[in-house]
């Protein structure tokens, strides 16, 4: 199978990552997910983080009407997200009022509804989505299907099709390279490191984003070891830091 390069963003914020790149691969997977939404199935998109998961649901997004529920850890910010799109007032009444009241018109749109993000689901976060299930196809989107992870929603999951994404190919991430050079995005002389980038990253399409941010906003020498050993310990400290400012947002109160 033929990959290639698309017009469009490969889903991660440019203003999160400063580049503007362009989609690559995932035919096969944008192949399936269309296949699916035809058939109206539920579907499992699972892999590890920043393996680019939401990027694929955005991707197929832009051809196929979906509501999506960018987070999907609480009952309440699903509700949210969900009143938003139909057009609904937003937060009016009590969750269980919102609740009916959501159902009631996600079964009037007919829409595929996606779950990204989810993770430990709880009895009343389960039910819902269960409810959603009996009356709408369902795309969940996760990290893990193991039930130390996925909570109580782990009985259900045998009703969906399952699609497993994987790391990038060596190929996938030299075409990444290629698109960010023929973007303007960094010098032609990242291709000369594509597979030094590929390795560093572990084929990961966000740590590889983050490389090449690195690479575009610094000064790096590409043909000395040295250099290109601190650009991936910037990166390392990059992300450490930011682990650690997400792990104090989430001790904040949340309204």
């Amino acid at each position: 199978m033929q990959t290639r390069i698309s017009n469009g963003p490969l889903g991660w914020s440019p203003a999160h990552h400063g580049l503007q790149l362009p989609f690559v691969g995932r035919q096969s997977e944008i192949a399936q997910l269309q296949q699916l939404y035809a058939k109206r199935k539920h579907v499992l998109i699972v892999g590890p983080a920043g393996v680019g998961k939401t990027a694929l649901v955005q991707r197929v997004a832009a051809g196929i009407p979906l509501l999506i529920c960018e987070n999907s850890a609480r009952l309440s910010e699903i509700s949210t997200a969900l009143e938003q799109q139909l057009g609904l007032l937003v937060g009016d009444g009590k969750l269980v009022q919102r609740k009916n009241r959501l159902l009631t018109a996600m079964e009037r749109s007919g829409q595929t509804v996606v779950f990204d993000g989810l993770a430990w689901t709880t009895p009343r976060l389960s039910s819902f989505i269960e409810c959603v299930c009996r009356r709408l196809p369902v795309w969940v989107v996760t990290r893990s299907e193991h039930a130390w992870d996925i909570g109580h929603f782990l009985p259900l999951l045998v009703r969906f099709d399952r699609i497993q994404l994987q790391p990038f190919q060596p190929h996938e991430t030299r075409l990444l390279v290629a698109g960010a050079v023929q973007c303007g995005s960094i010098t032609p002389e990242a291709m000369e490191i594509a597979d030094w980038l590929h390795r560093a990253s572990a084929g990961n399409p966000s740590q590889l984003c983050r490389l090449l941010t690195a690479l575009a906003n610094g000064n790096y020498d590409v043909h000395s070891s040295s250099s290109l050993r601190l650009l991936k310990l910037d990166c390392r400290i990059h992300d450490v830091l930011s682990t650690a400012a997400d792990k104090q947002s989430k001790k904040s109160p949340t309204p």
